[in-house]
Protein backbone atom coordinates (compact mmCIF):
# COMPACT_ATOMS: atom_id res chain seq x y z
CA UNK A 1 0.00 0.00 0.00
CA UNK A 2 1.30 3.30 -0.97
CA UNK A 3 2.17 5.15 2.11
CA UNK A 4 3.16 8.98 3.27
CA UNK A 5 6.39 9.61 4.66
CA UNK A 6 7.20 11.88 7.20
CA UNK A 7 10.85 12.13 8.58
CA UNK A 8 10.83 16.23 9.46
CA UNK A 9 12.77 18.79 12.28
CA UNK A 10 10.86 21.72 12.55
CA UNK A 11 11.22 24.69 14.72
CA UNK A 12 8.71 26.99 15.26
CA UNK A 13 9.30 30.03 17.83
CA UNK A 14 10.40 27.68 20.64
CA UNK A 15 8.39 25.03 19.45
CA UNK A 16 9.60 21.65 18.07
CA UNK A 17 8.13 19.25 15.84
CA UNK A 18 9.98 15.22 15.28
CA UNK A 19 8.86 12.97 13.61
CA UNK A 20 9.67 9.75 11.60
CA UNK A 21 6.31 7.97 11.11
CA UNK A 22 5.23 6.01 7.65
CA UNK A 23 1.09 6.91 6.97
CA UNK A 24 -0.97 4.67 4.87
CA UNK A 25 -2.96 6.00 1.86
CA UNK A 26 -6.07 4.94 2.32
CA UNK A 27 -9.02 6.22 4.01
CA UNK A 28 -9.25 8.27 6.85
CA UNK A 29 -6.00 9.09 9.25
CA UNK A 30 -7.10 11.35 12.27
CA UNK A 31 -3.89 13.47 13.82
CA UNK A 32 -5.24 13.90 17.24
CA UNK A 33 -4.04 15.44 20.02
CA UNK A 34 -4.36 18.40 22.80
CA UNK A 35 -3.88 21.99 21.09
CA UNK A 36 -0.25 22.90 20.43
CA UNK A 37 0.58 19.64 19.92
CA UNK A 38 1.87 20.27 16.64
CA UNK A 39 -0.96 19.13 14.34
CA UNK A 40 -1.58 22.20 12.05
CA UNK A 41 1.79 22.76 11.73
CA UNK A 42 2.41 19.13 10.22
CA UNK A 43 -0.31 19.79 7.85
CA UNK A 44 0.91 22.48 6.62
CA UNK A 45 4.72 21.35 6.60
CA UNK A 46 2.65 18.73 4.21
CA UNK A 47 0.80 21.04 2.31
CA UNK A 48 4.19 23.27 1.71
CA UNK A 49 3.07 26.51 3.84
CA UNK A 50 5.69 26.00 5.94
CA UNK A 51 9.07 24.62 5.52
CA UNK A 52 11.09 22.30 8.10
CA UNK A 53 14.25 22.14 9.26
CA UNK A 54 15.37 18.93 7.78
CA UNK A 55 13.97 15.65 7.13
CA UNK A 56 11.90 14.07 3.49
CA UNK A 57 8.44 14.30 2.93
CA UNK A 58 7.34 11.96 0.45
CA UNK A 59 3.69 10.90 -1.06
CA UNK A 60 4.55 7.07 -2.09
CA UNK A 61 7.99 7.48 -4.19
CA UNK A 62 7.21 11.31 -5.51
CA UNK A 63 9.19 13.65 -3.16
CA UNK A 64 7.45 17.04 -1.99
CA UNK A 65 10.64 17.60 0.64
CA UNK A 66 13.76 16.71 0.47
CA UNK A 67 16.52 18.62 3.06
CA UNK A 68 19.95 16.53 1.78
CA UNK A 69 18.73 17.04 -2.03
CA UNK A 70 17.15 20.99 -1.50
CA UNK A 71 14.12 20.00 -2.79
CA UNK A 72 11.08 21.78 -1.88
CA UNK A 73 8.41 21.47 -4.05
CA UNK A 74 6.09 24.75 -4.22
CA UNK A 75 2.44 24.05 -2.28
CA UNK A 76 0.33 24.13 -5.63
CA UNK A 77 2.80 21.67 -7.17
CA UNK A 78 2.24 19.18 -4.14
CA UNK A 79 -1.28 17.98 -5.22
CA UNK A 80 -2.57 18.20 -1.61
CA UNK A 81 -5.81 19.77 -0.83
CA UNK A 82 -5.86 21.74 2.91
CA UNK A 83 -8.87 22.94 3.81
CA UNK A 84 -8.96 25.36 6.98
CA UNK A 85 -10.96 25.49 9.96
CA UNK A 86 -12.15 29.09 8.26
CA UNK A 87 -13.34 27.84 5.28
CA UNK A 88 -11.35 30.89 3.18
CA UNK A 89 -14.05 30.65 0.63
CA UNK A 90 -13.93 33.82 -2.09
CA UNK A 91 -16.07 36.41 -0.81
CA UNK A 92 -16.80 37.86 -3.89
CA UNK A 93 -18.24 34.98 -5.18
CA UNK A 94 -21.49 32.52 -5.04
CA UNK A 95 -21.01 29.03 -3.64
CA UNK A 96 -21.05 27.97 -7.34
CA UNK A 97 -18.51 30.16 -8.64
CA UNK A 98 -16.16 29.01 -5.35
CA UNK A 99 -16.51 25.74 -6.88
CA UNK A 100 -15.90 26.67 -10.38
CA UNK A 101 -12.97 28.48 -9.63
CA UNK A 102 -11.41 24.96 -8.33
CA UNK A 103 -12.67 23.16 -10.75
CA UNK A 104 -11.57 24.93 -13.60
CA UNK A 105 -8.14 25.33 -12.02
CA UNK A 106 -8.02 21.16 -11.67
CA UNK A 107 -9.48 20.23 -14.95
CA UNK A 108 -7.89 16.76 -16.70
CA UNK A 109 -6.98 15.57 -13.68
CA UNK A 110 -8.68 12.59 -14.13
CA UNK A 111 -9.74 11.31 -9.98
CA UNK A 112 -12.97 9.81 -11.35
CA UNK A 113 -15.72 12.88 -10.40
CA UNK A 114 -17.10 15.93 -11.03
CA UNK A 115 -18.70 18.71 -9.84
CA UNK A 116 -22.01 17.31 -10.03
CA UNK A 117 -21.12 14.68 -7.76
CA UNK A 118 -19.76 16.49 -5.46
CA UNK A 119 -22.78 19.40 -4.91
CA UNK A 120 -24.46 15.84 -4.71
CA UNK A 121 -22.36 14.41 -2.19
CA UNK A 122 -22.35 17.66 0.59
CA UNK A 123 -26.14 19.12 -0.37
CA UNK A 124 -24.95 21.96 -1.84
CA UNK A 125 -27.50 22.28 -4.97
CA UNK A 126 -29.57 24.49 -2.80
CA UNK A 127 -26.81 26.63 -1.96
CA UNK A 128 -25.37 27.33 -5.30
CA UNK A 129 -26.49 30.69 -6.24
CA UNK A 130 -26.19 32.08 -2.55
CA UNK A 131 -22.67 34.35 -1.73
CA UNK A 132 -20.85 33.21 0.78
CA UNK A 133 -21.48 35.35 3.72
CA UNK A 134 -25.07 34.43 3.57
CA UNK A 135 -24.20 30.77 4.66
CA UNK A 136 -24.11 29.15 7.90
CA UNK A 137 -20.79 28.21 9.47
CA UNK A 138 -22.33 24.31 8.51
CA UNK A 139 -23.21 25.40 5.16
CA UNK A 140 -20.16 27.07 4.61
CA UNK A 141 -17.35 24.46 5.98
CA UNK A 142 -19.46 22.21 3.21
CA UNK A 143 -18.96 24.51 0.69
CA UNK A 144 -15.42 24.19 1.19
CA UNK A 145 -14.66 21.20 1.47
CA UNK A 146 -16.40 20.77 -2.01
CA UNK A 147 -13.93 23.26 -3.53
CA UNK A 148 -10.91 21.57 -1.95
CA UNK A 149 -12.23 18.20 -3.47
CA UNK A 150 -12.82 20.10 -6.60
CA UNK A 151 -8.84 20.71 -6.45
CA UNK A 152 -8.64 17.17 -7.54
CA UNK A 153 -6.04 16.56 -4.53
CA UNK A 154 -3.82 13.38 -4.59
CA UNK A 155 -3.81 13.69 -0.52
CA UNK A 156 -7.18 16.06 1.14
CA UNK A 157 -5.73 17.44 4.55
CA UNK A 158 -8.37 18.89 6.69
CA UNK A 159 -7.81 21.24 9.50
CA UNK A 160 -10.31 20.96 12.62
CA UNK A 161 -12.89 21.80 9.96
CA UNK A 162 -15.77 21.40 12.40
CA UNK A 163 -14.21 23.47 15.22
CA UNK A 164 -16.24 26.63 15.13
CA UNK A 165 -19.46 24.66 15.19
CA UNK A 166 -22.38 23.93 17.93
CA UNK A 167 -22.91 20.72 18.43
CA UNK A 168 -25.99 20.48 16.05
CA UNK A 169 -24.23 21.72 13.37
CA UNK A 170 -21.26 19.51 13.61
CA UNK A 171 -23.05 16.91 14.06
CA UNK A 172 -25.23 17.21 10.83
CA UNK A 173 -21.86 18.58 9.24
CA UNK A 174 -19.99 15.30 10.37
CA UNK A 175 -22.84 13.42 8.38
CA UNK A 176 -21.74 15.24 4.84
CA UNK A 177 -17.78 14.44 5.67
CA UNK A 178 -18.43 11.26 6.16
CA UNK A 179 -20.21 10.44 3.09
CA UNK A 180 -17.90 12.33 1.10
CA UNK A 181 -14.49 11.19 2.00
CA UNK A 182 -16.29 7.31 1.33
CA UNK A 183 -17.75 7.89 -2.03
CA UNK A 184 -14.64 9.55 -3.35
CA UNK A 185 -12.11 7.85 -1.90
CA UNK A 186 -9.66 10.72 -1.43
CA UNK A 187 -6.98 9.54 1.19
CA UNK A 188 -6.97 12.28 4.11
CA UNK A 189 -5.58 13.28 7.22
CA UNK A 190 -8.13 14.70 9.48
CA UNK A 191 -7.14 17.09 12.65
CA UNK A 192 -8.95 17.21 15.90
CA UNK A 193 -8.78 17.28 19.64
CA UNK A 194 -12.67 15.93 19.88
CA UNK A 195 -12.52 12.45 20.30
CA UNK A 196 -15.90 11.93 19.25
CA UNK A 197 -15.18 13.15 15.57
CA UNK A 198 -12.47 10.51 15.55
CA UNK A 199 -14.05 7.41 16.82
CA UNK A 200 -16.74 8.10 13.65
CA UNK A 201 -14.22 9.18 10.74
CA UNK A 202 -10.85 7.78 11.17
CA UNK A 203 -9.17 4.38 10.72
CA UNK A 204 -6.31 4.88 11.69
CA UNK A 205 -4.85 7.32 14.63
CA UNK A 206 -1.67 9.25 14.94
CA UNK A 207 -1.43 10.32 18.35
CA UNK A 208 0.57 14.03 18.51
CA UNK A 209 2.00 15.89 21.42
CA UNK A 210 4.65 18.21 22.38
CA UNK A 211 5.85 17.56 18.74
CA UNK A 212 6.28 14.38 18.73
CA UNK A 213 4.08 10.87 17.28
CA UNK A 214 2.94 9.23 20.94
CA UNK A 215 1.17 6.61 18.97
CA UNK A 216 0.23 5.18 15.11
CA UNK A 217 -2.26 2.61 14.77
CA UNK A 218 -6.05 1.23 14.29
CA UNK A 219 -8.48 3.62 16.18
CA UNK A 220 -10.38 1.13 17.91
CA UNK A 221 -6.77 0.28 19.18
CA UNK A 222 -5.64 3.69 20.15
CA UNK A 223 -8.78 4.89 21.77
CA UNK A 224 -7.91 1.89 24.76
CA UNK A 225 -4.93 2.34 25.30
CA UNK A 226 -4.02 3.12 28.93
CA UNK A 227 -1.05 4.89 28.53
CA UNK A 228 -2.37 7.27 26.17
CA UNK A 229 -5.50 7.99 28.77
CA UNK A 230 -3.59 11.49 29.54
CA UNK A 231 -3.49 12.33 25.80
CA UNK A 232 -7.05 10.88 24.82
CA UNK A 233 -8.74 11.47 27.78
CA UNK A 234 -9.80 9.00 30.54
CA UNK A 235 -13.02 11.01 30.10
CA UNK A 236 -14.00 10.12 26.72
CA UNK A 237 -12.53 6.60 27.42
CA UNK A 238 -14.14 3.80 25.65
CA UNK A 239 -14.60 0.72 22.79
CA UNK A 240 -15.37 0.90 19.02
CA UNK A 241 -17.44 -1.96 18.60
CA UNK A 242 -18.68 -3.62 15.10
CA UNK A 243 -22.30 -5.07 14.49
CA UNK A 244 -25.58 -6.00 12.56
CA UNK A 245 -28.64 -3.83 12.74
CA UNK A 246 -31.82 -6.89 13.26
CA UNK A 247 -34.36 -5.09 14.22
CA UNK A 248 -36.13 -1.82 14.51
CA UNK A 249 -39.24 -1.09 16.84
CA UNK A 250 -40.98 2.04 15.28
CA UNK A 251 -43.01 2.37 18.41
CA UNK A 252 -40.68 2.63 21.02
CA UNK A 253 -38.27 3.71 18.12
CA UNK A 254 -35.61 1.49 19.13
CA UNK A 255 -32.82 -0.09 17.20
CA UNK A 256 -31.28 -3.53 17.53
CA UNK A 257 -27.58 -4.87 17.14
CA UNK A 258 -26.14 -7.87 17.32
CA UNK A 259 -22.86 -7.82 18.29
CA UNK A 260 -21.41 -11.45 17.29
CA UNK A 261 -24.28 -12.99 19.47
CA UNK A 262 -25.07 -10.51 22.17
CA UNK A 263 -27.75 -7.82 21.60
CA UNK A 264 -27.08 -3.61 22.13
CA UNK A 265 -30.65 -1.86 22.00
CA UNK A 266 -30.41 2.31 21.19
CA UNK A 267 -32.09 4.89 20.14
CA UNK A 268 -33.26 4.40 16.48
CA UNK A 269 -31.34 5.41 13.78
CA UNK A 270 -33.60 6.19 10.75
CA UNK A 271 -31.39 5.44 7.81
CA UNK A 272 -29.54 2.34 8.63
CA UNK A 273 -31.27 -0.44 7.55
CA UNK A 274 -32.09 -3.81 8.82
CA UNK A 275 -28.93 -6.29 7.90
CA UNK A 276 -26.56 -3.07 8.08
CA UNK A 277 -22.84 -3.25 9.52
CA UNK A 278 -22.49 -0.29 12.09
CA UNK A 279 -19.33 0.90 14.12
CA UNK A 280 -21.02 1.62 17.99
CA UNK A 281 -19.02 3.63 20.37
CA UNK A 282 -19.67 1.88 23.96
CA UNK A 283 -17.75 5.39 26.56
CA UNK A 284 -16.18 3.53 29.88
CA UNK A 285 -18.32 5.60 31.79
CA UNK A 286 -21.23 4.40 30.53
CA UNK A 287 -20.89 0.65 31.80
CA UNK A 288 -21.56 -0.36 34.95
CA UNK A 289 -21.10 -3.89 36.51
CA UNK A 290 -22.73 -6.54 38.51
CA UNK A 291 -21.49 -10.19 39.67
CA UNK A 292 -25.37 -10.90 39.24
CA UNK A 293 -28.24 -10.60 37.17
CA UNK A 294 -30.03 -7.42 37.89
CA UNK A 295 -33.62 -6.93 37.88
CA UNK A 296 -36.20 -3.81 38.02
CA UNK A 297 -33.69 -1.64 36.23
CA UNK A 298 -33.92 1.05 33.80
CA UNK A 299 -31.33 0.05 31.99
CA UNK A 300 -31.65 -2.07 28.81
CA UNK A 301 -28.66 -3.28 27.93
CA UNK A 302 -27.57 -6.18 30.35
CA UNK A 303 -25.26 -8.71 28.93
CA UNK A 304 -22.82 -11.73 30.34
CA UNK A 305 -18.94 -11.78 30.11
CA UNK A 306 -16.37 -12.83 31.63
CA UNK A 307 -13.70 -10.08 33.27
CA UNK A 308 -10.24 -10.48 31.85
CA UNK A 309 -8.69 -7.69 33.20
CA UNK A 310 -8.93 -5.07 35.95
CA UNK A 311 -6.31 -2.31 36.31
CA UNK A 312 -5.92 -0.15 39.50
CA UNK A 313 -5.29 3.47 39.61
CA UNK A 314 -3.52 3.68 42.65
CA UNK A 315 -3.32 7.36 41.80
CA UNK A 316 -7.24 8.20 42.12
CA UNK A 317 -9.72 6.47 43.16
CA UNK A 318 -10.70 4.98 39.67
CA UNK A 319 -10.17 1.39 38.02
CA UNK A 320 -10.89 0.07 34.40
CA UNK A 321 -12.07 -3.00 34.10
CA UNK A 322 -12.27 -5.13 30.41
CA UNK A 323 -15.15 -7.42 30.25
CA UNK A 324 -15.12 -10.09 27.34
CA UNK A 325 -18.52 -10.85 25.11
CA UNK A 326 -17.37 -13.57 23.13
CA UNK A 327 -17.09 -11.62 19.54
CA UNK A 328 -16.77 -8.08 20.78
CA UNK A 329 -15.58 -6.34 24.46
CA UNK A 330 -16.59 -3.58 26.45
CA UNK A 331 -14.90 -1.47 28.65
CA UNK A 332 -15.64 -0.20 32.25
CA UNK A 333 -14.59 2.72 34.38
CA UNK A 334 -15.70 1.78 37.67
CA UNK A 335 -13.84 3.03 41.26
CA UNK A 336 -11.82 0.95 43.28
CA UNK A 337 -14.18 0.71 45.90
CA UNK A 338 -16.54 -0.94 43.67
CA UNK A 339 -13.88 -3.47 42.64
CA UNK A 340 -13.18 -4.37 46.62
CA UNK A 341 -16.58 -4.35 47.20
CA UNK A 342 -17.90 -7.23 44.37
CA UNK A 343 -14.71 -9.03 44.85
CA UNK A 344 -13.97 -8.57 41.65
CA UNK A 345 -11.21 -10.97 39.80
CA UNK A 346 -9.89 -11.18 36.57
CA UNK A 347 -11.60 -14.38 34.89
CA UNK A 348 -15.08 -14.08 37.24
CA UNK A 349 -18.30 -14.07 35.78
CA UNK A 350 -19.88 -10.49 35.21
CA UNK A 351 -22.94 -8.58 33.71
CA UNK A 352 -22.00 -5.28 32.06
CA UNK A 353 -24.81 -3.18 32.21
CA UNK A 354 -24.55 -0.56 29.17
CA UNK A 355 -26.04 2.81 30.05
CA UNK A 356 -25.57 4.79 26.60
CA UNK A 357 -24.23 3.51 23.31
CA UNK A 358 -23.27 6.35 20.32
CA UNK A 359 -23.97 5.41 16.87
CA UNK A 360 -20.78 6.60 15.02
CA UNK A 361 -21.08 5.26 11.52
CA UNK A 362 -22.57 2.39 9.10
CA UNK A 363 -19.84 0.17 7.90
CA UNK A 364 -19.61 -0.85 4.04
Amino acid sequence: MTALHLNIEAAYSGFALALDEQIPLAGVTAIFGPSGGGKTTLLRAIAGFERPRAGRIALGEEAWFDSQKSLDIPAHKRGAGLMFQDARLFPHLTVEGNLDYADKRSAGAGNGFDKGAVVDALGLAPLLRRRTEALSGGERQRAALARTLLSRPKLLLLDEPLAALDRVRKTESLAFIEAALKRFGVPALYVSHDIEEVARLADRTLVLAEGKAQALGPTAEILERLDLQDVTGKFEAGVLIEGRVVSHDARLKLTEVDIGGASLSMPMIDRLEVGDGVRLRVRARDVALAIRRPEGLSIRNIIAGTLTRLVLEEETAFAEAFIDLGAAHLRARITRAAAEDLQLAEGMAVFALVKSVSFDRRLV
